[in-house]
């Protein structure tokens, strides 16, 4: 089992959060509808990170899978090699 993630972007998504819902944000960036989960994880190694929105509206989420603050966007993908187009 592989222990680290698979970089789904390199920028973060922006979704709409609604206030108390409950959301599963995808750890193992395997998923197809990053950036939460499809259970594309199962025998990899990897749980999905429940989250509940504390307020209604926009937030930009995670999709390199490298965040401090995960789900939430805390910049490490600018640090990420940019793959080749």
């Amino acid at each position: 089992m592989n222990s680290t993630p698979h970089i789904a972007a390199t920028a973060p998504a922006k979704v709409e959060l609604e206030a108390g819902k409950d959301y599963w944000f995808c750890t193992c960036g395997l998923s197809a509808t990053q950036p939460f989960c499809d259970g594309s994880h199962k025998g990899k190694g990897f749980t999905p990170q429940k989250f509940t929105a504390e307020k209604t509206g926009p937030a930009w989420l995670c999709q390199c899978k490298q965040t401090e603050n995960a789900p939430f966007c805390d910049g490490a993908h600018k640090a990420l090699i940019q793959p080749e187009q």
